[in-house]
């Protein structure tokens, strides 16, 4: 199966910048699109930024001009950079993948466990 680790969370003033990483590990046939997705506490799960093989991408309104989602089809990774970053973007961000496993397995969704990203003074 695929497994999702995420990494960059942390402690931020407002406006500062950080950086995520999710790299995808396991067995690995194909992924026809990779995201970031966060969670706030009592708020329901949202879409943040999402990047496909080819390398379309797609960003949530609230972050557009702020984040920037950058893969690496090689590798498996993709990357967040996360600028002027306000205390409502406080959540726990999540990686996503859309993958197949084998070639014989449909495609499937697949997630990290998660990083906490606290934007505070």
């Amino acid at each position: 199966q695929v497994q999702l680790v995420e990494s960059g969370g942390g402690l931020v003033q407002p406006g500062g910048s950080l950086r995520l990483s999710c790299a995808a590990s396991g067995s690995i046939f194909s992924i026809s699109d990779m995201g970031w997705y966060r969670q706030a506490p009592g708020k329901e799960r949202e879409m943040v930024a999402s990047i496909s093989s080819g390398g379309t991408t797609n960003y949530a309104d609230s972050v557009k001009g702020r984040f920037t989602i950058s893969g690496d089809n090689a590798k498996n990774t993709i990357d967040l950079q996360m600028n002027n970053l306000k205390p409502e973007d406080t959540a726990v961000y999540y990686c996503r993948a859309n993958a197949k496993a084998t070639r014989w397995l449909p495609l499937m969704t697949y997630w990290g466990k998660g990083t906490l990203v606290t934007v505070s003074s």
